[in-house]
């Protein structure tokens, strides 16, 4: 079937729609969408048979729904309308949600309900239900409306006729005064506040008499003080009490035109100089809730890191971070060394907010890269463990080859990855010239990194970029896993699974080392930084600032990708505002 994407994104909600698409052999075509009559131009130029609303701030044209079969995605069950659905199920504390493909209709949400899904709140931000739950019920509510559309007499629902789901209603978008804070309520209640305006629009607050927007709450439950007084600063989060408790705060925006959500200690500047310095290690074990970025735990011979960054970028200084935490934990008495990541997501590379908020963005670009590049060189230079990347959530750019940097690869299902830098005008460094090829061939790894599609889950274990793919949410990922991990370890061979690897990085090397590697990749990255050949100053521009433009321009080409053991081919056009 023809089917075309209008989105206003192509965030990962609608990658993730398109991957499951594409596995059932539909054509898709994206749209980004600009303006109105850029759809009318798209849906004119591909005659589709079904156009879908994935991500859509803006409204569908009434020419368009009236003569096209046009399905809106939305993030809530039947009968909820309006533009801040997760907003208000995390405010109004529902205790479960879920997702709607309805038809387009001149009223805001109020057409018919093609197929929809439902699932379990739980305490995260809007955010993070939005990758994991939300996403999982949109797949499922898209599928059923697929079927549904292959019975001839079907007709669509209305929400009254829908007896197995949580019912919604009209909810009018949220505003700063839905999200106002008085910091002598407890952290607890607060804490609803911030994650229903994470990521965006954040939560306006004042601190040290400039207004800001705040991002990335956590609890905190021994730090006390003056409700509404900064009181501690950790990995440049800051802490702010409460009536009860306090809250951490990791990132902070200004309120001004052309800010950047930046750590919040960068965005205090030399206000943040004078605040108390409250260290937490990742190895402390602790009984109260707080903040950390890094954190270790063990299990009998196992040890396992997570590494929650926000939004999955990685500094400088968090990627020193976390490869001291590798290092120390190579020390202690463990045979396998499991990487978390986030909850949400693995890694995405490196922090492009912060090189652009730099003095100079070409150095902190290169610092950035070498630090992460000796992060990478940790996890592959480890003989005496068996490191295990496990990928709970999304991942994209250098976050990729840094999870190929193990021996073995698990991923929950339904994540998205993105292995490629291309379209940010950057060659790549990470060791991917090493790591991709070794796991799916030299053809395949740069074929795919210049077409910069999304992988899913199934093809990404179908050519061997990942090893096995399980659990369909965080809780059944992390039980198999452990389950995995114990079984491993207890295997009577173990030694001889390490005496293998070693030999065959000692074979590696020999063909050729591992510091050439590196050494060509940092050649082509050096010239993308400080002379700019492939555009990544513009790109980097476009994507902190969210310039629509940049996007526009990337998308003017044809994507192609390979799917199902390389077997069939689907397209990916998406077409810019301007045509």
């Amino acid at each position: 079937m023809k089917i075309l994407f209008l989105t206003s994104s192509f965030n990962s909600m609608a990658q993730r729609l398109w991957i499951e698409l594409d596995r059932l052999d539909h054509q898709v075509r994206v749209h980004v969408v600009q303006e109105e009559v850029s759809m009318e131009v798209a849906v004119e130029d591909f005659q589709p048979e079904l156009i879908i609303a994935p991500y859509l701030r803006s409204k569908i044209p009434s020419r368009i729904w009236k003569n096209y079969l046009t399905w809106i995605v939305h993030p809530g069950p039947p009968g909820d309308r309006g533009a801040s659905s997760l907003d208000w199920a995390i405010i109004q504390e529902k205790e479960s949600w879920g997702t709607c493909i309805l038809e387009a209709a001149e009223k805001m949400d109020s057409g018919g309900i093609w197929g929809y899904a439902t699932f379990k709140m739980r305490a995260g931000s809007k955010a993070s239900i939005y990758r994991q739950e939300s996403t999982q019920a949109s797949v499922k509510a898209l599928k059923q409306a697929l079927e549904h559309l292959k019975l001839p007499d079907f007709r669509p629902f209305r929400p009254e006729e829908i007896q197995d789901s949580p019912k919604g209603k009209w909810n009018p978008k949220c505003k700063q005064k839905d999200y106002a804070i008085d910091w002598n309520l407890s952290a607890e209640v607060l804490l609803k506040k911030f994650w229903a305006a994470d990521s965006e629009p954040g939560v306006s607050i004042e601190l040290k008499g400039q207004q800001y927007f705040a991002y990335g709450a956590h609890l905190e439950e021994r730090l006390t003080g003056k409700a509404g007084e900064i009181i501690a600063k950790r990995h440049e989060a800051i802490c702010i009490a409460c009536g009860e408790k306090a809250l951490w705060i990791t990132h902070l925006k200004k309120d001004a035109s052309n800010s950047l959500k930046l750590a919040a200690s960068k965005s205090l500047g030399e206000l943040a100089d004078h605040i108390l310095l409250d260290e937490l290690d990742p190895f402390s074990a602790i009984s109260y809730e707080s903040f950390r970025e890094i954190q270790y735990t063990q299990k009998g011979k196992a040890g396992y890191i997570s590494f929650d960054f926000y939004n999955g970028a990685m500094n400088s200084d968090q990627c020193r971070r976390l490869k001291d935490c590798i290092q120390q934990a190579k020390q202690r008495d463990i045979q396998i060394l499991v990487l978390m990541g986030g909850s949400d997501l693995w890694s995405n590379g490196i922090h492009l907010n912060e090189i652009e908020a730099s003095q100079n963005p070409e150095d902190a670009s290169w610092e950035n890269i070498l630090a992460i590049d000796d992060l990478i060189q940790e996890i592959i230079l480890s003989p005496d463990q068996y490191i295990i990347s496990a990928m709970r959530g999304n991942a994209g750019a250098g976050g990729v080859p840094m999870a190929l940097a193990a021996d073995k690869i698990f991923a929950r299902e339904g994540i998205v990855l993105n292995p490629h830098t291309r379209q940010m005008g950057l060659f790549g460094s990470e060791y991917w010239t090493y790591l991709l090829p070794k796991r799916i061939g030299t053809e395949k790894a740069t074929r795919f990194t210049e077409e910069c599609l999304p992988w899913g889950t199934a093809v990404a274990k179908e050519i061997g970029l990942i090893d096995d793919v399980f659990g369909e949410d965080q809780i059944s990922f992390e039980t198999e896993l452990d389950e995995r991990v114990q079984k491993l370890a207890a295997l009577p061979y173990f030694d001889k699974l390490l005496l293998a690897k070693k030999l065959q990085r000692r074979k590696d090397e020999r063909v050729k080392p591992l510091e050439s590697y590196r050494k060509e990749e940092l050649e082509h990255m050096w010239k993308n930084f400080y002379e700019n050949n492939w555009g990544y100053k513009e790109k980097r521009q476009a994507f902190v600032y969210k310039i629509p433009i940049a996007l526009a321009q990337h998308s003017q080409r044809d994507w192609y990708s390979s799917r199902r053991k390389i077997y069939r081919r689907r397209k990916w056009e998406s077409i810019s505002y301007k045509e």
